[in-house]
């Protein structure tokens, strides 16, 4: 019988994984922090709520007269305060969307050197697997021959029949 030859132990020789959220939070500038709360809290139910009722109560003590009025029909000065809004919520949410692009071709890079990584580990996996099937079937033979020589039964199945 000859001696099973089985691979080389596989070696980590790539740097640990990283954790992408980790290293950009700690890389966040405040101006970068700040668009991404304007962007949360304005792409929010609460906040859409919250103006929905702010312009409701403007609309109707403007139209009821309960107080002076400061913005008459056609509420000129609320269209000016909600173009205002949206003028400066616009890039602000844009800078933060880019971030985010930026952050996710930063993750999808980071997945792909994992899945290389993987893939190596499991090719390395694989090869001492079928070392391994190797070494039983030259056992398995070799139980089967000490059998036949000394008279007992051998084994009837091979490995590859027990599949």
């Amino acid at each position: 019988m000859t001696k099973p030859r089985f691979p080389k132990p596989f070696k980590h020789d790539h740097p640990p994984v990283q954790n992408v959220n980790q290293i950009i939070a700690t890389q966040l500038t405040f101006g970068q922090k700040a668009s991404d709360w304007v962007a949360m809290n304005l792409g929010s139910w609460w906040f859409i709520i919250i103006q929905t009722i702010i312009l409701a109560i403007w609309v109707m003590v403007n139209v009821t007269a309960w107080l002076r009025h400061w913005d008459p029909y056609p509420f000129i000065f609320m269209n000016l305060v909600l173009s205002l809004q949206a003028a400066y919520a616009a890039p602000i949410i844009m800078m933060s969307q880019n971030r985010q692009a930026n952050r996710d071709r930063l993750e999808a890079r980071n997945d792909y050197l994992i899945n290389e990584k993987s893939e190596q580990e499991v090719r390395a996996i694989l090869e001492h697997l079928a070392a391994q099937d190797a070494a039983l079937l030259e056992i398995h033979q070799l139980l089967a021959e000490l059998g036949a020589h000394s008279g007992l039964s051998a084994p009837t199945s091979s490995p590859q029949e027990i599949d």
